[in-house]
């Protein structure tokens, strides 16, 4: 082997080793990534207060003035929703208000139902839903007093009252609420 091949062969191993060394280093530091996103890292657990409702039920009317199906309780099917989900997900576990690290606060206001398809006969072919509600997170190792945020989220879905594809409005209800559900814990661990 000469000199020069000898030069050569150095190169490309001391290449060979710069370029491993780059890949492990970026294996190892694995992109930033975490199945916590933007939660502080002592937020461990949560305490969901019971939603309250706050819907003006006299305000309650869709279209041609129909009265839109109102679930008596909905608040509750919202706060089994949001802390079932709070399970599902794992990342902020439910507890009692005296052992929790954080605190979620929600008051259920609106509730709509708009049409949004009509067939030949201006019938109302699909509808769409929202649940509304304003919420308070408390961060309780900072100050319990004072809300870390405060923000109005929707929950909606759509569904078809005739056709093939028809199903009853306290189905679909049931899709918005878990649709709020997701949008909560969503905001609650992600976007700090």
């Amino acid at each position: 082997m000469t000199f020069r091949n000898q030069k050569s062969e150095i190169r490309r191993q001391r290449l060979s080793i710069c370029l491993l060394t780059s890949v492990l280093c970026l294996l190892i530091d694995g992109c930033g990534y975490t199945t916590r996103p933007g939660l502080a890292s002592y937020l461990r657990t949560i305490h969901v207060k019971p939603f309250v409702n706050k819907i003006d039920l006299t305000q309650l009317t869709t279209g041609a003035n129909r009265f839109p199906l109102y679930r008596h309780g909905m608040e509750t099917d919202v706060t089994k929703s949001v802390l079932n989900r709070f399970q599902f997900t794992g990342l902020l576990r439910p507890a009692g208000a005296e052992k929790a690290d954080c605190r979620l606060e929600g008051e259920l206001v609106e509730f709509r139902r708009d049409a949004l398809r009509y067939d030949a006969d201006q019938k109302v072919e699909e509808w769409r839903l929202n649940v509304v509600v304003n919420l308070k997170f408390y961060d309780l190792h900072i100050d319990p007093a004072a809300p870390a945020w405060e923000e109005t989220l929707t929950g909606d879905t759509t569904y078809f009252e005739r056709g093939s594809k028809a199903e009853s409005e306290s189905a679909a209800l049931d899709r918005a609420i878990q649709d709020l559900a997701r949008r909560v814990v969503e905001r609650v661990v992600e976007n700090w």
